[in-house]
């Protein structure tokens, strides 16, 4: 069996983690990548946050799974060290949070806390970062369910695994046509390097489609003339990596003066910490623009590089043929950077990095994870693993291991039925 997976960011690559570790041989498992740098939108540039019991009826199952996996697998191979696995806290300054899994807060442009269940109330846990003049957030989750990553840094472990491992990974390629044998079972896909130009084939009897906010193109460009209008679009969002003199917190129980060091290593000596001490947090909130947009912030602490991450101003910018092709809007970055010196204070914070990214989102606002059905013209042999949206980090781990199983043909972990097309 030849697995062709076209999309090598986190839900692609996930699924190749699976797999190499089961029954199919690593070297008939492919990872296509497009781009020429990898992971260049939403996998490298997301939030990172994870929460266990944030969704809807159709995705629950999954949330849960994937967050256990998270979890375990941190346990496992240090990712702490690795990638930045920590607990987190959720907490929110605004009237957002709600009990309705089912909302499109994204396209609403509402916060992110409007999916989940309040289950505390007010408490000391409070972000040093965050200025004293907004008092005391809200709790949302103490860390019990949710937590934080380095989205990138997860990203490359998981690659290097698979690399490791014999997975054989094409990049830059686009894929251009697909092959079916006389029977009509898929058989090889054709490729074209973007580098040099040489155009060569691959054997392929399963073929998978993880391309995130691009899926929806690369399936009209294989299948033109399916009935199928795969439902996957983009949201675009910008974001920044900020360092605050206020974070990491000290170490010691005497509280010395703030780390003042801006440098990039300059979380190392939290790279040890222990669980006493307070764990990242998730600040979620709202704001009134000008042009009275929908607007709702959200911050991310991230553990042991120290950075802070902010997002929530979301927008229709178009798709690019690849991601590396984005326009970064000073705008929208200048809104992001106010927002950071209302939260954190003026001259308290350094912007790191500017970012644009686009997210896969589905008008049902659940992902599509499963197979494309006979009678699509796709026919068998064929699955889809999109339409994550800010969700993708969160569920990946949980998709690659079902899309795994499922294209194994053994039984799958949870049950994903609603999520299918």
């Amino acid at each position: 069996m030849a697995v062709v997976i076209i999309g090598a960011g986190i839900i692609g690559t996930s699924t190749a983690y699976y797999l190499s570790q089961s029954e199919t041989p690593p070297s008939d498992i492919h990872l296509v990548e497009s781009s020429p740098q990898l992971f260049a939108s939403a996998s490298g540039y997301a939030a990172g946050f994870l929460a266990r019991d944030w969704f809807s009826a159709a995705s629950t199952s999954l949330g849960r799974l994937s967050f256990d996996l998270h979890k375990e697998l941190a346990e496992k191979q240090n990712g702490y060290k690795k990638w930045g696995h920590t607990r987190s806290t959720a907490t929110s300054l605004a009237e957002t949070v709600g009990d309705d899994g089912e909302a499109d807060w994204m396209g609403e442009g509402a916060s992110r806390a409007k999916a989940a269940k309040r289950i505390a109330g007010n408490d000391d846990t409070r972000p040093v970062w965050l200025a004293s003049r907004h008092g005391r957030p809200d709790i949302i989750d103490k860390g019990d369910g949710t937590a934080q990553v380095d989205p990138y840094q997860l990203c490359q472990f998981l690659m290097s695994e698979c690399k490791a491992r014999g997975v054989k990974i094409h990049q830059p390629a686009k894929a251009t046509k697909v092959t079916r044998d006389p029977s009509g079972a898929l058989s090889r896909i054709h490729l074209l390097s973007t580098e040099t130009s040489e155009e060569y084939e691959i054997p392929c009897t399963r073929l998978i489609l993880a391309a995130g906010a691009w899926t929806r193109e690369v399936f009209m460009d294989f299948f033109p003339t399916s009935k199928l209008r795969m439902p996957i679009f983009s949201l675009a969002g910008h974001s920044l990596l900020l360092r605050s003199k206020h974070w990491p917190p000290p170490l010691s129980d005497g509280f010395p003066e703030p780390l003042s060091d801006h440098t990039k290593d300059r979380g190392n000596d939290m790279r040890n910490r222990p669980q006493s001490q307070p764990p990242c947090h998730a600040l979620f909130t709202s704001e009134n623009l000008p042009n009275s947009v929908p607007y709702s912030p959200e911050l991310f602490t991230r553990l042991p590089s120290g950075h802070i991450y902010i997002a929530g101003l979301n927008g229709k910018y178009p798709l690019p043929a690849l991601p590396t092709e984005r326009q970064i809007d000073p705008a929208a970055i200048a809104t992001l950077i106010a927002t950071s010196e209302r939260l954190l204070g003026k001259g308290a914070f350094e912007v790191e990095r500017e970012a644009l990214c686009w997210r896969p989102t589905t008008d049902r606002g659940t992902p599509i994870v499963g197979p494309v059905k006979k009678g699509n013209e796709a026919e068998e042999g064929v699955w889809i693993a999109a339409g994550h949206g800010p969700w993708g980090i969160s569920l990946s781990l949980g998709t690659g291991l079902v899309v795994s199983e499922m294209v194994e043909g053994r039984d799958v972990s949870v049950d994903i039925r609603g999520l299918q097309l």
